[in-house]
């Protein structure tokens, strides 16, 4: 059977101009819709329905919803015995929310993956993530060692369901000691669900799963509207 045409959204089209995640391709894997834009009404209607944005160099904006999904449980993070010792011994400092577009900033930097400085985090997704951190929905979680930013990782806040996005390290661990911190603050604050989009294996050794879609999916309507700790995103 052959799949439907990629839906195109235009600016001017409501949020839930989306179509069912249901529809999404399966190569490459969830691509669902194509265009539209990037404000908060209709990023914030899309992670709550499974959907999120990436730019490709020399295409539109696109839309995706992978089937599975990658995910933490944020009570069930993997801890190898070489990152508990690391962790143990400290040395560094977590904050949060202090650098946010300093962290998306080096989330954008080069990677070994775009070896000519490519990022899929650009100026407009910057932008667009720094709106939704001043309205309170986005957030970073910040390494910081001897004063520097050694580490951190931003992402989408909505209910008890934290959709992380990307991170970045500048020291050995910093990524993991990030991640694994935040997992476990996340638990602290009740939160049920710490998304993290699609499979890796480097995420898979920290004890990230693969969730079918529709699980996921359900997930979210159950979460998304629940409430949180009021110590959740404060340095305390």
């Amino acid at each position: 059977m052959q799949a439907p045409p990629l839906r195109r959204l235009r600016p001017e089209d409501p949020p839930e101009a989306f179509p069912d995640p249901a529809v999404a391709l399966r190569e490459p894997d969830g691509l669902l819709a194509v265009g539209g834009d990037l404000s908060p009404e209709r990023l914030l209607y899309a992670y709550r329905h499974g959907i999120f944005p990436w730019y490709d160099a020399g295409l539109p904006l696109l839309w995706w919803s992978p089937d599975p999904r990658a995910v933490f449980w944020p009570d069930r993070v993997h801890v190898s015995r070489s990152l508990r010792r690391r962790l143990n011994k400290g040395g560094f400092e977590l904050r949060f929310d202090t650098a946010f577009d300093e962290v998306i900033r080096a989330c954008a930097g080069p990677r070994p993956q775009h070896p000519e400085g490519g990022t899929w985090i650009n100026a407009d997704m910057q932008a667009a993530y720094g709106r939704l951190h001043r309205l309170g929905h986005a957030h970073s979680a910040e390494l910081w060692i001897d004063g520097t930013l050694a580490g951190g990782l931003y992402g989408v806040a909505l209910g008890r369901v934290f959709f992380g996005e990307s991170m970045f390290s500048r020291a050995t661990d910093a990524s993991k000691i990030v991640l694994v911190s935040l997992s476990r603050r996340l638990h602290e604050w009740s939160y049920a669900l710490f998304d993290c989009q699609v499979h890796s294996e480097h995420l898979a050794t920290l004890g990230s799963v693969r969730v079918p879609r529709q699980e996921f999916l359900r997930l979210l309507a159950r979460h998304c509207d629940e409430p949180v700790s009021g110590k959740a995103w404060q340095d305390i």
